[in-house]
């Protein structure tokens, strides 16, 4: 198998390795308030050989912090052995919605130190438009011997957050009216986290929905002001996240921490939020009556 680039992987370059035994596509196709669609989607034609897998039931768990807080590692690892993915595979997310979705299973792949993790630049489009095969066929995976080691992701949770408010650079992937507060359609309270600046994860694709180049997305997030110093990336509930972690990794920056419970975390915490186009100040981060933790 002639291994792609890291990270992303083209149309082209995934249509070369269809016939490798150690390919192994999943369909991450997700969308919100539509339970359901996801699954009927992959059954009206799906990538050759790709094994379907849902946002909600297998990429979270059933509790914790925010609407979908990441599983045990353990078990998210025997999860995808069951559906016949191992160490030895490359294993290449893809949805219909520019990566969003298909990072978050990148995101996982990671941070369980499995290294062969890719996503399918313009995803489902590129595929079509390349006029590359879709089938209905559901494969019968065969169980593979996959292993949990240190990965290169890191987390933080929302107690750990507050206390570094101010002293992290801090931003949100969601689109801007969800970021300023005029929208919040699955979440109690519109708004962000004081001190975050917003980066939504359409400017991070071309029109054609696939990744910017390198060297743009570099020029992007370092004028978000990543830097030296530490990045945490959120959004609603820790998935589309993945997406700016994902081009920043593309743009060969530091890879950043993810707050997995993100807004919808936060939002229900009682603790201070912003509303409007301004990131807002660090202060607010203290609990009424406390003083700010050293």
């Amino acid at each position: 198998m002639r291994v792609p680039d890291v990270h992303l992987i083209s149309p082209a370059e995934l249509a070369d390795c269809l016939d490798d035994p150690r390919l192994r596509p999943a369909d991450v196709r997700w969308y919100v308030g539509e339970p359901g669609r996801n699954r009927a989607e992959y059954a009206a034609g799906h990538l050759p050989g790709a094994v379907f897998l849902d946002v909600d039931s297998d990429l979270s768990a059933s509790t914790g912090p925010g609407r979908h807080p990441l599983p045990d590692p353990g078990a998210f690892a025997s999860l995808l052995t069951a559906r016949g993915f191992g160490d030895d595979h490359l294993i290449v997310a893809y949805d219909d919605a520019g990566g969003i979705y298909a990072a978050r299973l990148w995101w996982m792949l990671r941070w369980i130190g499995h290294p062969g993790g890719r996503v399918l630049d313009g995803g489902m489009a590129a595929w079509r438009t390349a006029g590359l095969p879709l089938t209905t066929e559901v494969p019968a995976p065969i169980p593979a011997a996959l292993s949990v080691r240190a990965g290169p992701t890191r987390t933080i949770d929302r107690e750990e957050l507050w206390r570094r408010l101010g002293s992290v650079l801090l931003l949100d992937a969601r689109e801007s009216d969800r970021y300023t507060g005029e929208q919040h359609p699955v979440d109690p309270l519109g708004g962000h986290i004081p001190t975050a600046r917003n980066a939504p994860t359409s400017a991070n694709l071309a029109p054609d929905g696939r990744f910017l180049p390198r060297d743009t997305l570099a020029r992007r997030y370092r004028a978000l002001g990543v830097g030296p110093g530490e990045t945490v990336v959120s959004c609603g509930s820790g998935v589309t996240a993945c997406h700016d972690a994902l081009a920043m990794a593309v743009a060969g920056l530091p890879e950043p921490i993810l707050y997995p419970g993100s807004w919808s975390d936060w939002c229900t915490s009682g603790l201070p939020y912003a509303t409007g186009p301004e990131p807002g100040s660090a202060s607010p981060g203290r609990r009424p009556g406390e003083a700010r933790p050293a």
